[in-house]
């Protein structure tokens, strides 16, 4: 299992399984909550508040969370595009 990140109110999922971390708003997102709902595929994670990102995981699997995804993106070790230029010169 590889390390696991909190996405709030104690609440972790397996960094390693992450494909994407996404804002809510725009309606490609939301249909895709949609269906996911209808599949039973997601997990609410946001315990009751607004939803602030959406988690893709591997095997189609969709994690609402309340945190903002450059939240969950910082709590993963995420690095900008800028930082990895940086490194590489």
């Amino acid at each position: 299992m590889g390390r696991l990140i909190n996405i709030g109110f104690g609440n972790v999922v397996n960094e390693d399984k992450i494909i994407a971390i996404v804002h809510p708003e725009a309606a490609p997102v939301k249909r895709m909550v949609a269906h996911a709902k209808e599949e039973h595929m997601t997990v609410d994670a946001t315990q009751g508040r607004r939803t602030k990102a959406v988690i893709v995981m591997e095997g189609h699997q969709i994690v609402l969370s309340a945190l903002m995804p450059e939240t969950i993106f910082a709590r993963a070790g995420g690095r900008g595009a800028r930082e990895e230029a940086a490194d590489e010169t």
